[in-house]
């Protein structure tokens, strides 16, 4: 599932290409891929003849702008974004194409049919399910060490599935979780209230450091993510721990271990990780 730094690039992508493009009409599909509103013809009518004027995100969800509205999106597993020209053949698994009136479309294609879309007046996305409970983002300015300490002081539960929670803190997922506790060295089985005030502060700065540098580099390419024009990202190769299993550990040359925690595939050096 695309994470923080994945969205990002989609969403930056995606600025450059589609802001100030007027939408002539919608295409969908697939219908159970627009949650909201539940007929489809009236979503496709709503966004006719608007504007997109941003583009922007929140966690792991894009919000696209399109006044009076805002169109928040969740890619799920294998949901991709692409800009073509309306002339170009759809592809097999396109389920909704925003139809643009200078003769290009925003296509969005999902092999695996898990990504969502809700339509709201602007203003309204807040107050419900999505992103009516999502925690703070980890690189904003409400992320801070001071918070993340109390915070953590108040959670008893291991500190992998407590950073994957959305509630607690939003665009973390198996792989930048995986790589910022080894980068802070904290074996992710720890009780979250059990870590030391210098294993917070490292684990603070590892979350920041590793989601920029994925930013950066454009997210990783590590299963199918490519970001609106058909790229892939480049930070699977700066990758440390996740999905390196029996590969030696680039700090301490043992080999790298996986174990579950909380039901989830969790990659880890035991040296530099442990308990």
């Amino acid at each position: 599932m695309p994470e923080l730094p994945e969205v990002e690039t989609v969403k930056r992508t995606l600025s450059s290409l589609v802001v100030g493009k007027t939408i002539q009409k919608v295409t969908v599909s697939l219908p159970r891929i627009i949650r909201r509103p539940d007929d489809i013809q009236e979503f496709a009518d709503k966004l006719a003849g608007t504007t997109i004027t941003s583009v922007e995100r929140r966690g792991k969800f894009l919000k696209l702008f399109a006044a009076p509205y805002v169109l928040v999106s969740h890619l799920r597993m294998e949901g991709k974004y692409r800009v073509t020209e309306s002339a170009e053949p759809v592809e097999k698994h396109v389920h909704v194409i925003f139809h643009f009136t200078d003769g290009t479309d925003l296509r969005y294609k999902d092999v695996r049919q898990f990504g969502t879309m809700d339509l709201f007046m602007d203003g309204e996305e807040w107050k419900e399910a999505p992103l009516g409970k999502l925690g703070p983002e980890p690189l904003g300015d409400t992320f801070t060490l001071k918070w993340f300490r109390t915070q953590l002081s108040k959670k008893s539960t291991k500190i992998k599935p407590l950073l994957l929670n959305q509630h607690f803190l939003v665009g973390l997922g198996n792989i930048y979780v995986d790589e910022s506790l080894h980068k802070a060295k904290i074996h992710p089985e720890r009780l979250a209230n059990s870590l030391l005030e210098s294993e917070v502060s490292s684990l603070y700065e590892a979350i920041r450091q590793t989601l920029q540098t994925a930013i950066d580099a454009g997210g990783s390419s590590v299963r199918s993510y490519v970001n609106g024009q058909g790229e892939m990202g480049y930070f699977q190769l700066q990758i440390k721990v996740y999905g390196r299993k029996n590969e030696p550990c680039y700090s301490c040359g043992n080999p790298i271990s996986r174990i579950i925690v909380g039901g989830r595939g969790t990659h880890i050096c035991n040296t530099c990780q442990h308990e």
